[in-house]
């Protein structure tokens, strides 16, 4: 029996998904026109020192500019990759005919959940922008788990179904976010047991967990041997949204009985998974992103 089930229940429920993501840049224009351009957000808030992204009204990533910031080094756990969700195959289409225009597209799978491409952005930041496949179309394994595979994609016929829009559409939001972490088993153990995320599938040197019955909210992976924490430029923050006050009580509740360290914050709060990587949590219906207030640094 797992921590959360100990606990009475997962401190993330099955309803929470994913809000917003948060880098940390040297430059955050260049960083910013990337974003923008390529992969299609709309700028909600900028300043001097940051600025806030999103889709149809709803922010979805924050960039902190920090000049001083040192670059990640190649033994620093961090961020594998952003993955932006699009509501759609013809927007996943406009998405490829932006990122080819850029001249940035690093690669594009078949996932069996998901169509996926993948690019990096000017900092060295890792992003992919995808499109769910219908949920009665994931293949699950005999215990119900979903199987997230990785065959070719064919960018001719996805070419075909662009909608041509040059900005990403209402219901584009953050579907997950991929992890490079030092140890597979703490990290596990972190999102899987003190959180209470499901492990969805496993590959050689990963695991994908959820909220709920989702493919996946969180992936970890050991594959470049990540040793040290994170640190300097790359990710500073994402968050989970919950459902109601009472269900985010409830998971400030259960994750101080697991002795799980959390810090308060004016509108939900934070924790620390075992490489520093700061995983915020807020109600879903908070205003704290679209108040107009600069992006914070970690916890």
């Amino acid at each position: 029996m797992d921590d959360a089930t100990e606990r009475g229940g997962p401190a993330v429920p099955g309803t929470a998904r994913l809000g917003r993501t948060a880098l940390i840049v040297a430059d955050l224009d260049e960083t910013l026109a990337f974003y923008r351009d390529a992969v299609g957000l709309s700028v909600q808030a900028h300043s001097e020192t940051g600025a806030t992204l999103g889709a149809g009204g709803s922010p979805v990533l924050e960039l902190v500019a920090d000049a001083d910031a040192s670059p990640r080094d190649r033994a620093q756990a961090g961020l594998f990759h952003n993955a932006f969700r699009v509501p759609s195959r013809g927007a996943l289409g406009a998405a490829l005919e932006r990122v080819r225009d850029r001249g940035v597209l690093d690669g594009a799978s078949d996932h069996y959940v998901s169509e996926a491409l993948y690019c990096t952005d000017p900092e060295g930041n890792g992003v992919e922008i995808y499109t769910d496949r219908p949920r009665e179309e994931w293949p699950r394994a005999d215990d119900g788990s979903v199987e997230i595979g990785t065959a070719p994609l064919d960018l001719d016929a996805l070419a075909a179904e662009s909608d041509g829009a040059a900005d990403a559409p209402p219901g584009t939001d953050l579907g997950h976010v991929h992890l490079e972490v030092s140890s597979l088993e703490r990290a596990r153990a972190f999102y899987a047991d003190r959180l209470g995320l499901g492990v969805q599938t496993e590959a050689r040197g990963a695991s994908f967990l959820a909220a709920g019955d989702y493919h996946h909210h969180v992936g970890i992976n050991t594959w470049n041997g990540r040793t040290d924490p994170t640190g300097g430029r790359g990710l500073a923050w994402f968050e989970f949204l919950v459902p109601e006050a009472e269900a985010l009580a409830t998971a400030h509740r259960r994750l101080s009985a697991a002795d799980v360290p959390v810090t308060d914050r004016e509108d939900g709060f934070a924790v620390s998974d075992p490489d520093g990587i700061t995983v915020r949590f807020r109600p879903a219906g908070s205003k704290a992103a679209e108040r107009g207030r600069e992006p914070q640094q970690g916890l």
